[in-house]
């Protein structure tokens, strides 16, 4: 049974609750077929993006403030032959035209470094606030925590 199952939802919220499912998941499909533009147009033009390589570190890796700043983030995708995030759980709270959420991505990377493919798997947990403008939802901020990774050869 779901949290909500003893509670009514309204129309507006379930709403709510797609596009914002819709929204981190555009995310995921901008970045596998290298649409930087589209995956930038996601965030809020103040947008807040924070990367944590290691997620048990209090200090990012990387922090970028507003949203062209985000372009040489998108850009490093095209290092990899190809990349496919696959979204997992994921949880919102909902407050007026705010939101708040969390949710599991297991990215996959390959490459060919040294001419040999290669395979990264990393897990990753986007720690995200979220903002309606005009009706639409953006990323106001979104912390990427990368939880672990496996590297490995990986055959055709």
């Amino acid at each position: 049974m779901g949290i909500h199952a003893a509670v009514s939802m309204s129309e507006r919220e379930a709403a709510d609750r797609v596009a914002l499912r819709e929204l981190v998941d555009a995310y995921a499909r901008c970045a596998d077929t290298r649409d930087a533009e589209g995956q930038m147009a996601l965030f809020a033009k103040d947008t807040h993006f924070v990367v944590h390589m290691d997620s048990r570190s209090p200090e990012p890796t990387q922090e970028l403030h507003g949203r062209d700043a985000l372009a040489p983030v998108f850009a490093n995708l095209n290092t990899y032959d190809a990349t496919t995030h696959f979204n997992g759980q994921s949880t919102v709270t909902i407050d007026g035209d705010t939101a708040t959420g969390e949710t599991y991505c297991l990215a996959h990377h390959v490459w060919h470094p040294d001419g040999r493919r290669t395979l990264m798997v990393a897990s990753i947990r986007y720690l995200d606030t979220f903002t309606k403008l005009d009706g639409q939802w953006f990323f106001a901020e979104r912390k990427l925590m990368v939880d672990w990774t496996e590297t490995r050869p990986s055959t055709p």
